[in-house]
């Protein structure tokens, strides 16, 4: 969920109880930096807002029954926002920074999938749509008839437009032929950039009109590297600007300057890169996680921090008035640190947290709570699942196994037991530590994940399970093969590179890493919840794989939510939150199972009693 409205005079509103974020710095408009827009709360629900820092007021722009989050503003201070679905699917529109009609962003457009926006200083919209095969660049002026110039099959994303309108740049699957493609706006192809000797990441033009100049990220051996293109000159490695892990980067208004972004073991930093001077500054910052950092004019950085004990805040290096965050009324609880476990590609990294009582008696019982991704990692940074864990007596374990983000190339690359079977060892491996230092008991642990999180948890309970007490897999991938079928382009290229081909190419590695294939031997109690909508992690092989555990009469509950793989309404979160809470409470401390009214007999799924409107539950008990 997204931060909470900064309206004047009005308390932030809660989710009977819970709140959950999902911060994202404002938007800033280049000619007029005191006008903003963001994603914020609206009832429980994530809408687009207006924010003008010289007033400190802020005015609603969208009123969607599922929530708004796509946004945007241009150098004119129009507001942009992506209308969708519940799928995903939907349109682009504008409305003026004070208000009036919305408009269509171009006209003439089929809904789609959000494949980028881009607004030139001389006016050019260009708006890339996916059709869940391929991307197709629309180009217009605001509110006028798109024209469709280029297509492209498979996963792409318009990565920006020149300031000047004249060209576009895409980026495609980082470690192919055709990593970033540079078109003019007639359509005409310009150059290709190949990620096949360095996997490569475009991040946008220069927006000084002076120079045409894009900004990427490249990966080489084991370092990132900045990188910069230019028409007639090509790329051009900038090899002095190196980093041991992963980075991304955006241009400061004026100048050849780029603001750097690190993450590196679970932490943040952010240093200023010169150009022209070759030099790098770091810009100071307290320990912790920067979810994003942005650099404004004046040489202003606007960044929002975090760390495991403090919620998301927005700062201003130059004090500029930005919107306030929710805050929480008490001291978040527990004990947070950090453990490292000696592995085969190297030490695991594990961020635990602890109830402040941990210690004084009997251990807690242990939830490892699984990050997705699997590009991706466990930040120093507030997570509500976590608070809720420890605020209710657990201690929870944030494992940055092989393939994360932030411990560099190697670890990303490292996959020597198999897609999915390599990070089920190092879970497993940690648990083993833990228990080695007395920080877990053996009989009382549980795995939580959503989406590649949901997946391990599916797989590790399956190939383990003698391990586990009990497992809530949220919105997983299920079975490798059909999700691999009917999945998103861009899963599917990921799939294809993490496995070495497609189902049918190496049928045996996507039988071996799916959790469909390990079904049967499931042993602890296990919670499955799944989305209608979802796009990413299809329900198509979730209910394949549900059909497994019942056939094979494995014990478990199920949930479905009627929403996309992403939702933007905090009840939505709200609903898993408090299901996963109760489930892990209820087998992890061995308390009497709720009692449950049947549904039907006949093929023994029962249902738990819910108000009229509430998501599907089951239980299958055989």
């Amino acid at each position: 969920m997204s931060p909470h409205a900064p309206r004047p005079a009005a308390a932030p509103p809660t989710v009977t109880g819970f709140r959950v974020y999902r911060p994202a710095l404002p938007e800033v408009c280049p000619r007029d930096p005191a006008r903003m827009a963001l994603a914020a709360d609206a009832g429980g629900r994530c809408e687009i807002f207006t924010w003008d820092a010289a007033t400190g007021t802020a005015r609603q722009v969208t009123d969607s029954p599922d929530g708004t989050l796509h946004c945007a503003l241009d150098a004119d201070a129009r507001v942009w926002w992506f209308a969708e679905d519940r799928r995903g699917t939907g349109r682009w529109y504008f409305q003026e920074f004070d208000g009036g009609p919305h408009r269509p962003g171009l006209t003439g457009l089929p809904p789609g999938l959000p494949h980028g926006l881009a607004v030139s200083h001389a006016g050019t919209v260009a708006i890339g749509l996916g059709d869940g095969q391929g991307m197709t660049v629309h180009l217009g002026t605001a509110g006028g008839p798109a024209r469709a110039v280029h297509t492209v099959d498979g996963h792409a994303l318009l990565a920006g437009i020149s300031p000047s309108g004249g060209l576009l740049a895409l980026t495609g699957a980082a470690a192919s032929e055709r990593a970033v493609t540079l078109l003019t706006c007639a359509g005409t192809p310009l150059d290709t950039l190949s990620g096949r000797t360095g996997r490569l990441w475009a991040l946008g033009f220069a927006p000084t009109p002076a120079a045409t100049e894009l900004l990427l990220v490249q990966e080489v051996d084991d370092h990132y590297r900045l990188a910069t293109w230019r028409p007639g000159a090509g790329l051009r490695a900038q090899d002095w600007c190196r980093f041991d892990t992963e980075i991304t980067a955006r241009w400061y208004p004026e100048g050849r300057r780029v603001l750097v972004r690190q993450d590196r073991h679970g932490r943040s930093t952010l240093a200023a890169a010169d150009l022209d001077l070759r030099s790098l500054a770091p810009v100071p910052t307290p320990p912790g996680t920067l979810l994003d950092a942005a650099p404004r004019p004046g040489d202003d950085v606007h960044c929002l921090w975090t760390d495991t004990a403090t919620p998301p805040q927005m700062r201003s290096t130059a004090g500029t008035r930005l919107p306030a965050l929710a805050t929480l009324p008490a001291r978040t609880p527990g004990r947070h640190r950090e453990l490292w476990t000696p592995g085969p590609d190297g030490p695991v990294h594990t961020l635990l947290s602890e109830p402040d009582t941990a210690g004084a008696g009997r251990r807690p019982p242990l939830v490892f709570l699984v990050h997705g991704g699997p590009a991706d990692h466990d930040r120093d940074a507030y997570d509500p699942e976590v608070h809720s864990l420890v605020a209710s007596g657990f201690a929870v374990a944030r494992v940055n196994y092989r393939g994360s983000t932030g411990y560099g190339p190697r670890w990303r690359a490292a996959y020597r037991e198999g897609v999915g079977l390599t990070q089920v060892a190092d879970l497993v491996a940690v648990r083993a530590d833990l228990l080695r230092r007395d920080l877990a008991r053996a009989d009382a642990i549980g795995l939580w994940g959503t989406s590649w999180g949901g997946y391990l948890t599916l797989l590790a309970l399956g190939t383990r399970p003698d391990l586990w007490q009990a497992g809530v897999a949220v919105k997983p991938v299920a079975d490798c093969a059909a999700a691999h079928r009917t999945g998103t382009p861009a899963l599917r290229a990921l799939d294809e590179r993490l496995f070495g081909g497609t189902p049918d190419e190496v049928p045996e590695r996507y039988a071996r890493s799916s959790p469909l294939h390990h079904a049967a031997e499931v042993r602890a109690p296990l919670l499955v919840i799944a989305a209608t909508l979802d796009a990413k992690c299809p329900p198509g092989q979730v209910r394949g794989y549900l059909t497994a555990l019942r056939e094979a009469g494995v014990p478990h509950e199920s949930e479905w939510l009627e929403t996309g793989h992403d939702g933007y309404t905090g009840a939505h979160h709200v609903a898993v939150l408090r299901r996963a809470m109760g489930f892990l409470d209820r087998h992890l401390r061995r308390a009497p199972a709720a009692r449950r009214t049947p549904r039907s007999p006949a093929d023994g799924v029962f249902g738990d009693t819910a108000p009229s409107g509430a998501p599907e539950c089951t239980t299958h008990v055989p």
